[in-house]
């Protein structure tokens, strides 16, 4: 069976693809809005996500990673596998907005953007499907859980082989700093590795009015917490910026009592796979030394969580010409600033990968995303599957 001809610039085929379905891109972003689900509990998104993905004629697979779905569209040709995601979680907060779509499950809302990732990964869909012939390769749609919680959707999916034969991968996020229309990208980390400690310092209890007697486990972890702000001002090359910070401190019961013991937690953000080392190795070192100095013992539980996002520099290079051939003004490109965390990076850990920023700002609004009244604009949600369909074709002919 012969191909159909398809035109060598894919770009006005491909806007004109997405603007016609644009309107149920957008009723599907109402629908999930207005129905978030937490975590791995994103059975109904998922289910809405499989019937969509049928509808177009694709065969997804379910259940992935516990709740995600995968499905695949085959190019023309062979060639390599272009991995393309989105998440679909919401946030355990109360919407605010007053909006007809607002969250009808209190306690949750959709304000970080996961369901405009989501409808747009749909828009991604439709859009590459007349395309499929041109491509040298194929496109593997991603629809992922559990980006929002400790326990990562990225590697439960990982682990059911959502990223077997992948070559490449692609992600978006809504940025409302950046008005609809515009896009950026980011060179090296697009976010930073976030890792969680918790340390215990196991002293002596006695009479306060006698700690002579004691091993005082409170002075000693003041001096801890105090003494762990100079790994990062002190010990981190200011090119490879670290944040440390201590979020939690308990010990005692009373005043009149020295406790046996004195605990603190944290977290550690760190932009580069050195930083990270080098901050975990201070952090350990400070607390050990501090600990043979006040005759206390400590016991440091240090857990590397979501790794460092890195954009591959081919990746950006290649997404600044295709959109710039699209929309005619190229991403704005900067240097990576975000301490936010991101799971996509154990994607970008097994093969080059890209996080492109999509603009959602609307006109007089000075958005922010966690927050119980965000409200991004949803012509972002054609624009990014716009871009990333182009992306895809640009890749993959």
């Amino acid at each position: 069976m012969s191909q159909p001809d398809l035109p060598n610039d894919p770009g006005p085929s491909l806007r004109a693809r997405v603007a016609a379905i644009e309107p149920a891109l957008t009723a599907i972003r109402r629908d999930l809005h207005a129905h978030p689900e937490l975590g791995f509990e994103t059975v109904r998104t998922a289910g809405i996500v499989a019937d969509e993905l049928r509808r177009l004629g694709l065969a997804p697979r379910t259940g992935i990673g516990r709740t995600g779905v995968v499905a695949e569209i085959e190019g023309g040709a062979p060639g390599p596998c272009l991995l393309i995601r989105a998440d679909m979680d919401a946030l355990p907060m109360q919407e605010l907005t007053g909006l007809p779509y607002a969250s009808s499950i209190p306690g949750r809302m959709h304000a970080c953007g996961h369901d405009l990732h989501t409808a747009t990964l749909l828009g991604v869909a439709a859009a590459l499907l007349a395309e499929a012939p041109r491509l040298r390769g194929s496109i593997r749609l991603v629809f992922q859980p559990a980006e929002e919680t400790s326990e990562s959707g990225a590697e439960a999916m990982i682990a059911d082989g959502a990223a077997d034969g992948a070559d490449m991968a692609l992600t978006l996020h809504n940025r409302p700093e950046m008005p609809v229309g515009s896009f950026g990208l980011t060179q090296g980390a697009s976010t930073a590795a976030c890792d969680d400690f918790e340390v215990t310092v196991r002293g002596t209890s006695g009479h306060a009015a006698r700690p002579h007697a004691a091993a005082d486990p409170i002075v000693a972890a003041a001096l801890m917490v105090a003494g762990l702000q100079t790994v990062i001002s002190r010990e981190m090359n200011p090119a490879e910026s670290a944040v440390l910070t201590v979020g939690h401190i308990a010990g005692g019961s009373t005043h009149n009592i020295i406790p046996d013991s004195c605990l603190f937690r944290g977290t550690v953000r760190s932009r580069s796979p050195a930083a990270r080392d080098r901050a975990e190795a201070g952090l350990r070192r400070v607390c050990q030394g501090v600990a043979l100095a006040q005759n206390v013992a400590v016991d440091i539980d240090y857990l590397r969580g979501v790794p460092p996002l890195m954009n591959d520099p081919a990746l950006v290079a290649r997404a600044m010409q295709s959109l710039a051939a699209q929309f005619g003004t190229a991403p704005r490109l900067e240097p990576g600033r975000s301490f936010g965390a991101e799971d996509f990076s154990y994607f970008t850990e097994r093969m080059p990968g890209l996080q492109l920023y999509v603009g959602a700002g609307q006109p007089g609004r000075d958005d922010r995303v966690h927050n119980s009244n965000y409200q991004p604009d949803e012509g972002s949600i054609g624009l990014g599957a716009t871009a990333l369909a182009r992306l895809a074709v640009d890749l993959l002919s």
